[in-house]
């Protein structure tokens, strides 16, 4: 009986787990505003910073687009076999700095975790919410 209780528990922690790594697109939306003042991510329309529609699996510093406006880090990071996964998304949105040195983004970082997995769900979402 005790076995059977330990297992579903794991089950459901894991499966609580899941959930928040996916994040939540709508939430995301939320969250993004703090970033439509320089990014769009429901279109290919360029701010102050590059559109973010379909970044996700994007090569760093890759937007046609904005070739003329991103920074020498962007660029070399990109060079260099950046592409903005999950993962790398995650580190650049907790500390853009430190991520991608030298880069011109003005925004100091998210430091919620659930933020930051809402964001990415946003930005994976086709359509948004």
């Amino acid at each position: 009986m005790l076995r059977a209780i330990s297992s579903a528990v794991v089950f459901l922690l894991a499966g609580g787990l899941a959930a928040h790594a996916d994040g939540d697109a709508a939430l995301g939306k939320k969250v993004f505003n703090r970033c439509i003042a320089c990014h769009e991510a429901a279109t290919d329309r360029d701010k102050v910073g590059p559109h973010l529609l379909g970044v996700v699996g994007r090569k760093a510093g890759s937007a046609e687009s904005f070739q003329s406006h991103y920074s020498q880090a962007m660029k070399d990071a990109g060079a260099a076999g950046l592409v903005w996964d999950e993962a790398n998304l995650t580190e650049y949105l907790k500390a853009p700095r430190q991520k991608v040195p030298g880069n011109r983004m003005a925004f100091t970082g998210l430091t919620s975790d659930d933020d930051i997995a809402n964001v990415i769900a946003y930005l994976k979402a086709d359509p948004k919410p």
